[in-house]
This record gives structure tokens, sequence and C-alpha cells, in this order.
């Protein structure tokens, strides 16, 4: 007679997990069964690690586990990891209960690798999967079901549940009982949208199924680990190539579900917020969902207790949520049913928005988010928001994306861009010319890995490279962007494009449409306009300009008052904001490169005209030092440190621009007398090293007080900085004579040397 209870069976298991350990010490396990020592210490299984998978530690072979198991029972190891150092020292986890494993029948036999995730990191539900498996056998598929796919990453293999079984296989499980429905995995471990789009046409086309399941994640792109400045464009980058991937389901004749959105122990307040942007997004995209965040989410973006193995994955119990969550009825449906709904999804979207007598015609393709403009007729049509035919059979179009529209080939002449506002009108004006067909499709299709190359988004800004000579510059605001070297995240993202000029192909004359790119990204400053998109294009090397740096030089702050206005302003300069009435002085300080310009010894405070004054150079006062909550007559001490912080960088920067500028225009707006003009000059000879500079004076006098000085330029005007704080007009009308100087001298936006606010980079 046999006796079930005493037959032993054996059950085989590998333990891993991560520890970061110190020098000399290492990680073993202990634990209630005579394999692991029974609690002895002295008897505990070392596991072991190596240079490549530290801090990853794992039993050598597997332990033997024999039980005595009839088939309906259970049995219980719990175990513990502990760290030992040489001297016997024992570090335990640090927390009450002991880890757990149930050993069931269906493991006999079986090699299955224990993932206990991190040292002292207690799990309610373990995770392991089986180390050596059976070969699979595919059953063939019931006539009555439906072949589906499911495309995804981790969590859709079943990571970090038991034996691999998440909400995948229990969703198999249950669709082959209920409808005869086969399943099919084809997920990768890491998978993000442009990795799964690369994978789809040889892994899910092939397998000509119904239906497919795309499960992807925020997490993968990237997004609990990302940069504030990033956020935005990882969020865009998801939508898009979930948007992609609905396409692509649709163009093989299969129905596309959407595996939902779930939490990411890491997520910030900032990270959720987008999270729900997304989900909400998803929902409305009119496709089944598989919505787990409402069933996962603490309410935080984080996962509920006791239903994550580690930050971004869920446990046995997360997977069996997910599961449950699951509407079955979303696949209670026939293939005839399939074919009528896939002939529906296939039928190209392409609508007649608007058409004339004189063949113009306007047309959109709803699968590609595009808007189409053909003009057959010989006449140019302006597309304005008072072209009332079209703008009302365009309110029509609701399912049209608003937002900003990109020219898919760019044609010289033609507007590359128009805005589709909420209401369904463009509100862009441009011109269609005769005999022309254009194509814009919404800029959000341009954000679609991995064909994309997004060098920069925030939600706002974009930039994003089309080839090594050509990038797009896109502002989805309401207000004109101004772009320059001081916005670090922008300025190194250009360090991706090919040094040299670049211009704006359509308005190349416009100010401020020439982008100069150096090693270090940025180097100039530019402007886009509201609710737009510029392409630049590469001209020429940086050497092929003569770069032109424009250097104030006193006497009060009207120079830096007009180049700010002209847009032409950088960091400031070391007379910038001082007063400097003897021309003499500002050549003796520029001749001894600035030493003690900023000396507290040399320095004294008027508390009458509220200025600081120089006890060397009489002229030189400074009124723009002392902060409002300062009291300089008790103590100046804090003054003097700002003072010196501020004017050794900008006398930084006058050397940096004399240095890299390829050419230099000093501006002094005051009255000077002619001996004094020579003597600054020969000092910025000396100090030029022989670079070519010009010295503009704009003072109300004689320009024959200047007459034949070399390098010297005078125009008989008066800018007074006073008058321009209180007459906007004047100031305006003072800018406009200095652009008009600056124009004769050949100097604008497309040759302006920039200096950066700090040099470090350099």
């Amino acid at each position: 007679m046999v006796v079930f209870a005493q037959i032993k069976k054996s059950f085989m298991y590998k333990f891993e997990l991560t520890a970061h350990t110190k020098p000399g010490q290492a990680v073993e396990i202990v634990g209630s069964t005579p394999d692991l020592g029974q609690w002895d210490v002295n008897k505990s299984i070392a596991l072991h690690t190596n240079g490549d998978r530290y801090p990853m530690w794992s039993t050598e072979k597997a332990l033997n586990f024999r039980f005595p198991l009839k088939y309906d029972q259970l049995n219980i190891i719990e175990y513990k990891y502990l760290i030992k150092d040489e001297q016997g020292n024992i570090e335990w986890e640090n927390f009450a209960p002991n880890r757990r494993l149930l050993i069931s029948n269906e493991m006999e036999n079986q090699i299955i690798t224990v993932d206990d995730g991190a040292f002292g990191y207690w799990q309610p539900y373990p995770f392991g999967y089986l180390t050596q498996t059976k070969p699979k056998i595919t059953l063939p598929q019931q006539n009555k079901g439906l072949k589906i796919v499911v495309i995804g990453s981790s969590v859709a293999l079943g990571y970090k549940s038991w034996l691999l079984k998440g909400w995948v296989q229990l969703l198999s499980e249950t669709l082959a009982e209920k409808y005869g429905h086969q399943v099919v995995n084809v997920s990768e471990s890491g998978a993000n949208v442009g990795r799964t789009i690369s994978r789809f046409p040889s892994l899910v086309t092939p397998e000509k199924p119904d239906l497919v399941i795309i499960a992807l994640s925020l997490g993968n792109e990237g997004l609990a680990y990302s940069k504030p400045n990033e956020q935005k464009g990882i969020q865009r980058r998801f939508e898009a190539g979930l948007q992609q991937l609905v396409k692509m389901t649709k163009e093989i004749g299969a129905i596309p579900v959407l595996g939902g959105l779930y939490p990411h122990n890491y997520y910030s307040f900032e990270h959720y917020q987008l999270l729900k942007e997304t989900h909400q997004r998803i929902l409305s995209w009119g496709l089944p969902v598989l919505n787990w965040l409402d069933h996962l989410d603490d309410g935080h973006g984080h996962w509920r207790d006791d239903t994550s193995f580690d930050p971004a994955h869920p446990n046995s119990k997360g997977h069996q949520l997910m599961y449950e969550s699951i509407n079955l009825n979303l696949f209670n449906i026939k293939k005839k049913e399939i074919q009528q709904e896939v002939k529906k999804l296939q039928e190209t979207r392409q609508n007649f928005i608007y058409q004339d007598s004189t063949n113009f015609e306007v047309i959109s393709n709803l699968n590609e988010n595009s808007i189409k403009f053909v003009n057959y007729s010989v006449y140019n049509y302006g597309i304005t928001p008072q072209f009332e035919p079209l703008q009302t059979a365009l309110k029509k179009q609701t399912a049209l994306r608003p937002g900003l529209y990109l020219a898919k080939n760019f044609q010289p002449g033609i507007l590359p861009f128009f805005e589709l506002t909420e209401s369904g009108i463009i509100d862009t004006y441009f011109y269609i010319p005769g005999a022309t067909e254009v194509e814009y499709v919404s800029v959000v299709n341009w954000f679609t890995p991995p064909q994309s190359d997004v060098l920069f988004y925030d939600g706002q800004i974009g930039i994003i490279k089309e080839n090594d000579k050509n990038f797009w510059v896109i502002n989805e605001t309401g207000h004109e962007y101004n772009i320059h070297p001081m916005w670090k995240q922008v300025r190194n993202s250009l360090k991706n494009m090919t040094s040299g000029v670049y211009q704006d192909l359509v308005f190349p004359d416009v100010p401020f449409r020439t982008v100069m790119i150096d090693q270090d990204g940025l180097a100039s400053r530019f402007k886009i306009p509201p609710k737009a998109a510029v392409i630049f294009e590469y001209q020429c090397q940086l050497a092929d300009i003569s770069r032109v740096g424009i250097i104030p030089l006193g006497a009060r702050c009207a120079a830096r008052m007009v180049l700010y206005k002209l847009g032409y302003d950088g960091p400031a300069y070391p007379f910038d904001l001082t007063r400097t009435t003897d021309v003499g002085d500002v050549a003796d300080m520029i001749a001894h490169g600035f030493a003690d310009m900023w000396n507290r010894d040399l320095l004294c405070y008027n508390p009458e005209e509220h200025r600081i004054y120089h006890r060397r150079w009489s002229g030189l006062s400074f009124a723009h030092e002392i902060e409002d909550d300062e009291d300089p007559l008790t103590d100046l001490n804090p003054v003097f440190e700002r003072m010196y912080t501020r004017y050794h960088a900008r006398s930084e920067r006058f050397w940096f621009t004399m240095r890299y500028a390829d050419e230099l225009l000093f501006v002094r707006n005051s009255y000077c007398d002619r001996q004094g003009i020579i003597d600054l000059v020969e000092k910025l000879k000396w100090k030029c090293e022989g670079k070519p500079f010009r010295l503009l004076i704009i003072s109300p006098q004689d320009s024959r007080e200047y007459a034949w000085l070399p390098n010297v330029i005078h125009y008989n005007y008066d800018f007074n900085p006073d008058r321009m704080y209180e007459d906007q007009g004047y100031w305006d009308y003072c800018t406009g004579i200095m652009g008009s100087i600056l124009q004769d001298l050949g100097i604008s936006s497309k040759n302006l040397f920039w200096c950066p606010p700090t040099l470090k980079w350099h």
C-alpha cells in the first residue's frame, strides 16, 4: 500500500536579489527548511556576484527542496537574507515579516528563479520565473475565435508576477475558454513607442490578427527620470507614437485596442499631471481602452498599496487587478463584425472640405491628420480668416486636430505653416499660388518616433531636426519668443546641428531670423512669432561671415537702452550701467584692464545723490548698485561684494568679445573732445591687437570735431536716457535712428556677435 504523505517530491529554486555591499561583505540566505539551514546562520547559503553582475547576487545553483506533498497540499518556505562580513558580523533585512514561497504541485521538477527585488525591501507577493521551460505548443486557432496580438513591454510579458502569469496570461486563458479566442504575445521588455513601431511589421503583421492590443507606458519613455524641460516632449512623443501604432494596426486590417496607462512610484506631482492629461486624451480617441489607471492609481500617480513589486512593475496582485479591470465585453465580437468594423477603419477618411468653380480644392485626411490645398487655377488664393465659405466648411470638420500644421514638403514662396484654432478655422494669412498643390500635416505627427528627431520641446517651443542642414522651430504659444544662448537647454540642444549660419528659408531678411551655431550650440539670438513654425537652412560656416561685437563705452546708459529696444543687447558690459563723463577715464580704464574699477578702497558713497563715486576716475559713478533694503551709510560691504561679482563678469565679457568677435563697434553717446577721442582710439588699437574696429560717437556737436580721425564715425544726435525713461515715443525715435545708423554700417542680426552671459562653457 502506498502512503502518499511520505512520497518526496522535488522542487528546485534559484534565488537572486540586488544588494549594495562593502568590500569583505557577502549576501547569504537562511530559512525554515533544512536546505536553508533551518534559521541557523552558521548553515546559511551563500549568494555570489561578480564585477559584471554586481549589485545582483544569486545562488550558484538551484536548491533542491523535497517535501511529502499530496495533490491538494501546499507547503510554505520562509526565509530572509543577511549580509555577513569577514568577522562574522551580521546585518539582517530590516523588516518584520519573513519572505515566503508557496510550494505547489505545478512547480514539481521545474527550476524556478526567485527574483526577490532588493535587500531590505519586503515583497508581499514574490516574483519567480521558470529558468528552463518546456517547448511551447501552439494549438491551432478555432474557427469561431479571433486572433489577438499583444504588443507591449515588460508588464505585458507578466513581469513581476509569479511565473510570469500576468494580466495577458490571465486574459488569454479567459478569452480562450469564454470565446475561443487565441492570444499571441509579442511584447518585449523595455520597449517604448519607437522600438514598438520598428518591431510591428515583422512581429504583428505576419500574424494577421483581428485585434491588436497596444500596451505601452510613459515609464519606458523615461518620464520618471526626466528633467522638467524634457517632460512635455516625452509626453507628445509617446502620444504621437501610439497614434502611429493605431494607424499601422488599421492598415493591416485589425482593430486597435489600447492598453491604458498605469502608475510609477517615482512619478512626481508634475509627472502625475502629464499622466492624467495623456490618460484623458487616449480615452477621447474613440478606441477601446483597457482602463487601468482608475483601478491602480493611489491618487498621486503611484501604485496602490501592495500592488507593485518595484517602482515600475505591478506584482501578482497588481496584475490580477489589471486583469479584473478589463471589460471582457470588448472581446465579445464575431469575425463578421470584425470584418465590418475593419472595413470602416480602412476606408480612407478623405473629405472634400471646399471646392469652387475655378478648381480650387481643400481636402482633409483624418487618418493622416493632414489638410491639402490643391489650386488648379492660375490665380493666387489668399487663405485668411475672412475666407468665409472655406472657414464655414472647416468648422464642420470637427475631427480635425486643432493646432499648428506644417508643410509636408517645403516649397519656396509658400508659408510653411498655419494654425487651426479650437473653433475649427484657419487663423493664419497665407497664399496658395496658382498651379500648386501643398499638404500640411498636424505638428503632432512630426513628433512620431522613430522618424522624428526632436531636439527640444517644453510644451511651448519645439526644435525638430529634419536633416543635418535643416531644422524647424515651432512656437505654439500666443506670443513671440525671444530665443537666446542663455536658455541653456535650447543652447545645448542645437549642438546636434552642424556648426554654421542658418537662415529662415521663407523670410530671410526679417530681423532675428538668422541662427548661428558653434561647437557649444546656439551662439546668437533669434525670434519666433506667435503660433508659427520657421524652417532654418544651413547657409555657410561661421568663418565665412564677419561677426560684429557692439560694446557701449558710456557716457550714460542711452546706448544700452536703444540696443535693448533693437534686440541687439546681450549681457551687460562694464560701462552699460555707469556714468562716465570723462572720455579720458574710459581710455585709462580700458588701458589698465579695468583694474581698480570696482576696488572698494577707491569707492565712496554720496547720500545726497544716492550714487557711488570713484576716487581715482572722478568722472566715473554708479547709480544702480544699492538695493532698496540696504543702508549704505551703515554698511557698504554687501554692495561692494555684489559689485565685485558683477563688474568682474562684465569686464570678462568685454575682453571675450574683443577676442572672439571678427570686428568691433565701440559706441560712445556724449560730447567728447577731439584729443580725448584720439587718445581713446590709440588705446583701443593697442588692446584690439590689429583687429578691425570702429568708434561710433553719437553726440549733439559738429561732426567736423572728429574730421579725418581714422576709425571714428560721428552722428549729430542727442540721446538723453532721462527723457527716454519719461517718453516712450522719444525712446522709440532714438531707437529708430540707431537702427538706421547700424544699417548704414552694415550691422544687423545677420552678423551680430552675441556674447554669452557666462563664459565657463567656452
